[in-house]
């Protein structure tokens, strides 16, 4: 699949030959089965905070970060499913603008826009026996966070175990740039939104139940939603 410009937008197109009208079909198909399909066809590439087009764009989103407290490099974008890069997409759905819903059956990760749009994100998410599903608040943000196991992974994982009092922000650090806690009224729930250091496991069940980015993705995400905004984790 590859994008085509046409009148200012992009459109998915399949051996030079537009597929809109398959999408839809398959759309139509969803809500017969008694699925709401949330996303269509029309994409648009995203950089700096608006849609952006050219070949380089990825290039620019993903490349490298010099003013973090720990640089980042440059994204190997051969390592990553182009369908898991982030992009704005069209979308139809009733949650309002700010809210952020979570596919992981998808793989993907919505933040709401006004006029019926999302900025779309790939994520990994829980293995299985590890999936969580719900509705949650943003109620804390931290930048290159410390990581704190749970006591039921220390209890399993003697690697984990090891950070049982805390491991500090760094490179290493399986939370990455940047984590989003999410809390149910008072309640942590113990899940975050937050980056990690594997590439290759964005678009993959291999968590523990909290939702990965990209380094890069969840710092663009971070600057994007502020303490308060709502979650939807999706079944």
């Amino acid at each position: 699949m590859e994008f085509e410009t046409s009148n200012g937008n992009e459109r998915a197109t399949t051996g030079g030959r537009t597929t809109r009208r398959a999408l839809l079909v398959g759309a139509m198909a969803a809500l017969a089965a008694g699925c709401t399909p949330v996303i269509y066809a029309e994409r648009y590439r995203l950089e700096a905070g608006g849609p952006h087009r050219g070949a380089d764009s990825y290039a620019t989103i993903y490349g490298p970060i010099d003013d973090e407290r720990f640089p980042l490099d440059a994204l190997d974008l051969s390592e990553i499913d182009p369908e898991y890069l982030r992009q704005v997409v069209a979308f139809n759905g009733p949650e309002r603008p700010g809210t952020v819903i979570v596919a992981p059956s998808e793989r993907h990760l919505y933040l709401v826009l006004e006029g019926g749009r999302a900025v779309r994100y790939g994520v990994g998410v829980g293995r299985e026996g590890f999936a969580w599903s719900g509705r949650a608040t943003i109620r804390r943000k931290a930048e290159w966070p410390t990581w704190t196991p749970p006591h039921e992974m220390t209890l399993r994982d003697p690697e984990a175990a090891k950070w049982a009092s805390g491991m500090p922000g760094g490179p290493d650090n399986p939370l990455g740039a940047r984590a989003l806690y999410l809390y149910q009224g008072d309640r942590d729930t113990l899940y975050r939104l937050h980056g990690n250091n594997d590439p290759s496991s964005i678009g993959k069940a291999v968590s523990s139940g909290c939702i990965r980015m990209l380094n890069h993705d969840i710092i663009d995400l971070y600057r994007r939603v502020p303490v308060g905004s709502p979650v939807v984790v999706t079944g």
